[in-house]
C-alpha cells in the first residue's frame, strides 16, 4: 500500500484556555517537554514519509510561518479569515486545493501522540480510518464513535450517548483519495448552506450515512493527549517528557 505523502493540520483556533501561553502564538506552538506540539507532529509525519504539509491557519499565522520557515517539508498555508466565528469544518474545506486530490493524514493542531499512531492508520484497509482510544473513560465533551454491526464506524459525535460509544476519536485520521473528493464536496455544500458551526466529524457522519465506509484503529495502548487546558498541558508533559 502506497505511503501517505500529504498531511493537513488544523491550527486556526485561538486556544484561549491556555492563555497567557497563547497570547503570542497559536496553541500548536505551545511547548510540551521541550518541543512544540507542532514540532512533535511534524517529526512523526516526516518519519511516516510525509512530504507536503498543509496548515490551516487563522490566529497568529505569522508565528506559524516563522516556526516553519526552515522546514524540510513543502509547507502550504491555508488561512481561514473567519476562524473566530466558524468551526473546524470550514478550515478543512479551505484545504481542498492544497491537498490536490491525494490521500492525506488529517490532524488537529493540539494533539501530541506516539509516532506509531500513523502506522496503525496506514495498516487499515478503508477509505477513512480514524485513530480511536477504546480504553479511555469517556465524558460528554469527548468526540465519540459508534460502531455498526459489521464493526465499521456508524457515526461520530460529541452528542452520542456514553452507552452506545465504542471509544474516543483522538483527532487524527487517514483520508484516502477516494474519500477525499466526496468529503470536500460535502464540506463545500455545508458551507454553502451556511452550516459553518459543524465539526468535520459531523460531515464524516453524513458521508457514512450515505454509504461511505469508515473504520477505526485502536490506539488505546499508545500515548496521546489533546491539549485544551493547563491541566491537559500538565498531563501531556508527564506523558511526553523532555
Amino acid at each position: 500500500m502506497q505511503s501517505t505523502r500529504v498531511a493537513v493540520i488544523l491550527a486556526a483556533g485561538v486556544g484561549s484556555r491556555l492563555r497567557p501561553l497563547t497570547d503570542d502564538r497559536p496553541k500548536a506552538l505551545v511547548d510540551v517537554g521541550g518541543k512544540s506540539i507542532l514540532a512533535r507532529a511534524i517529526s512523526a509525519l516526516e518519519a511516516a514519509g510525509v512530504e507536503r504539509l498543509v496548515i490551516a491557519t487563522g490566529y497568529r499565522e505569522d508565528a506559524l510561518r516563522t516556526a516553519l520557515a526552515r522546514s524540510r517539508l513543502e509547507v502550504l498555508f491555508v488561512p481561514n479569515p473567519r476562524y473566530a466565528t466558524t468551526q473546524n469544518s470550514v478550515s478543512l474545506a479551505l484545504c481542498r486545493a492544497a491537498v490536490r486530490g491525494e490521500s492525506f493524514f488529517r490532524l488537529d493542531g493540539d494533539v501530541v501522540f506516539d509516532e506509531a499512531v500513523l502506522a496503525r492508520l496506514e495498516g487499515v484497509d478503508a477509505e477513512l480510518v480514524a485513530a480511536v482510544d477504546r480504553g479511555r473513560r469517556l465524558d460528554a465533551e469527548a468526540m465519540k464513535v459508534k460502531l455498526g454491526e459489521t464493526g465499521a464506524i456508524a457515526a461520530f459525535g460529541k452528542g452520542l450517548s456514553l452507552a452506545e460509544s465504542a471509544g474516543e476519536s483522538i483527532g487524527i485520521e487517514l483520508i484516502r483519495a477516494p474519500f477525499a473528493e466526496p468529503l470536500f464536496d460535502a464540506l463545500d455544500a455545508a458551507g454553502a448552506a451556511g452550516e459553518t458551526d459543524l465539526y468535520y466529524e459531523d460531515v464524516y457522519s453524513r458521508l457514512i450515512a450515505g454509504g461511505q465506509v469508515a473504520r477505526l484503529t485502536d490506539v488505546s495502548d499508545l500515548r496521546w493527549c489533546e491539549i485544551d487546558s493547563p491541566e491537559d498541558l500538565a498531563q501531556a508533559a508527564k506523558l511526553f517528557p523532555e
